[in-house]
Protein backbone atom coordinates (compact mmCIF):
# COMPACT_ATOMS: atom_id res chain seq x y z
CA UNK A 1 0.00 0.00 0.00
CA UNK A 2 1.44 3.51 -1.20
CA UNK A 3 1.56 6.28 1.69
CA UNK A 4 -0.25 9.39 1.10
CA UNK A 5 2.98 11.82 1.33
CA UNK A 6 0.28 14.83 2.19
CA UNK A 7 -1.08 12.81 4.81
CA UNK A 8 -1.06 14.90 8.05
CA UNK A 9 0.66 17.79 6.50
CA UNK A 10 -0.43 21.12 7.32
CA UNK A 11 -2.19 23.51 4.53
CA UNK A 12 1.34 25.51 4.77
CA UNK A 13 3.53 22.67 4.25
CA UNK A 14 1.16 22.31 0.91
CA UNK A 15 1.53 25.82 -0.56
CA UNK A 16 4.98 25.56 0.60
CA UNK A 17 6.08 22.35 -1.22
CA UNK A 18 3.93 24.05 -4.44
CA UNK A 19 5.87 27.29 -3.69
CA UNK A 20 2.59 29.81 -3.41
CA UNK A 21 2.61 30.32 0.01
CA UNK A 22 4.04 33.37 0.39
CA UNK A 23 1.66 34.65 -2.32
CA UNK A 24 -1.02 33.27 -0.69
CA UNK A 25 -0.15 34.54 2.67
CA UNK A 26 0.21 38.22 1.02
CA UNK A 27 -3.19 37.58 -0.72
CA UNK A 28 -4.74 36.77 2.76
CA UNK A 29 -3.17 39.62 4.54
CA UNK A 30 -3.83 42.41 1.74
CA UNK A 31 -8.08 41.29 2.10
CA UNK A 32 -7.66 41.58 5.83
CA UNK A 33 -6.35 45.23 5.69
CA UNK A 34 -8.88 45.77 2.74
CA UNK A 35 -11.45 44.86 4.75
CA UNK A 36 -10.79 47.05 7.76
CA UNK A 37 -10.29 49.97 5.45
CA UNK A 38 -13.26 49.53 4.34
CA UNK A 39 -14.75 49.22 7.62
CA UNK A 40 -12.98 52.23 8.88
CA UNK A 41 -14.49 54.48 5.92
CA UNK A 42 -18.01 52.88 6.91
CA UNK A 43 -18.09 54.05 10.27
CA UNK A 44 -16.83 57.62 9.45
CA UNK A 45 -18.88 57.82 6.59
CA UNK A 46 -15.96 58.69 4.52
CA UNK A 47 -16.34 57.95 0.72
CA UNK A 48 -13.92 56.66 -1.46
CA UNK A 49 -13.42 60.07 -3.72
CA UNK A 50 -13.17 61.69 -0.05
CA UNK A 51 -10.57 59.49 1.44
CA UNK A 52 -8.67 59.82 -1.91
CA UNK A 53 -8.84 63.10 -1.55
CA UNK A 54 -7.61 63.54 2.04
CA UNK A 55 -4.84 60.84 1.07
CA UNK A 56 -3.68 63.18 -2.14
CA UNK A 57 -4.24 60.01 -4.67
CA UNK A 58 -6.45 59.34 -7.36
CA UNK A 59 -9.52 57.22 -7.00
CA UNK A 60 -8.38 54.58 -9.01
CA UNK A 61 -4.87 54.51 -7.03
CA UNK A 62 -7.54 53.88 -3.97
CA UNK A 63 -9.64 51.33 -5.84
CA UNK A 64 -6.37 49.42 -6.03
CA UNK A 65 -5.66 49.87 -2.21
CA UNK A 66 -9.52 48.43 -1.37
CA UNK A 67 -9.03 45.76 -3.75
CA UNK A 68 -8.74 42.56 -1.59
CA UNK A 69 -7.26 40.38 -4.74
CA UNK A 70 -4.49 42.95 -5.85
CA UNK A 71 -1.51 41.95 -3.25
CA UNK A 72 0.88 44.86 -4.73
CA UNK A 73 0.43 47.61 -2.79
CA UNK A 74 3.19 50.01 -1.07
CA UNK A 75 3.26 50.24 2.42
CA UNK A 76 3.42 54.29 2.20
CA UNK A 77 0.27 53.80 0.46
CA UNK A 78 -1.47 51.68 3.30
CA UNK A 79 0.19 54.11 5.98
CA UNK A 80 -1.34 56.94 4.28
CA UNK A 81 -4.90 55.76 3.96
CA UNK A 82 -4.81 54.32 7.75
CA UNK A 83 -3.80 58.21 8.85
CA UNK A 84 -6.59 59.80 6.16
CA UNK A 85 -8.58 57.82 8.63
CA UNK A 86 -7.20 58.92 11.97
CA UNK A 87 -6.02 55.53 12.38
CA UNK A 88 -2.26 53.91 12.28
CA UNK A 89 -0.83 50.86 10.04
CA UNK A 90 0.32 48.37 12.49
CA UNK A 91 2.78 45.69 10.80
CA UNK A 92 4.85 42.70 13.23
CA UNK A 93 7.21 39.91 12.34
CA UNK A 94 6.20 36.53 13.97
CA UNK A 95 7.62 33.12 14.25
CA UNK A 96 4.80 30.74 12.38
CA UNK A 97 2.89 28.75 15.32
CA UNK A 98 4.11 24.84 15.26
CA UNK A 99 2.16 22.98 12.88
CA UNK A 100 -0.91 21.34 14.43
CA UNK A 101 -0.41 18.39 12.10
CA UNK A 102 -3.80 18.98 10.10
CA UNK A 103 -4.93 20.85 6.98
CA UNK A 104 -6.34 23.90 8.18
CA UNK A 105 -8.81 26.33 5.83
CA UNK A 106 -6.80 29.65 6.90
CA UNK A 107 -3.30 30.50 6.61
CA UNK A 108 -2.29 30.78 10.54
CA UNK A 109 -0.30 33.95 9.72
CA UNK A 110 -2.80 35.79 7.34
CA UNK A 111 -5.00 35.45 10.65
CA UNK A 112 -4.23 39.50 12.37
CA UNK A 113 -0.73 39.91 10.81
CA UNK A 114 -1.98 43.02 9.19
CA UNK A 115 -3.95 45.54 11.70
CA UNK A 116 -5.10 48.95 11.18
CA UNK A 117 -5.87 50.04 14.65
CA UNK A 118 -8.29 53.68 15.08
CA UNK A 119 -5.98 56.29 17.27
CA UNK A 120 -8.12 57.12 20.58
CA UNK A 121 -7.88 60.59 21.63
Amino acid sequence: MKKNPRLGSTLDDLLREDGALEEVEARAQKRVLARQLDQLMRQQHVTKAALAQRMGTSRSALDRLLDPTNASVTLYTMTAAARALGARLDLNVSRPRRSSGRVTSTSRSARGATAVRERRA
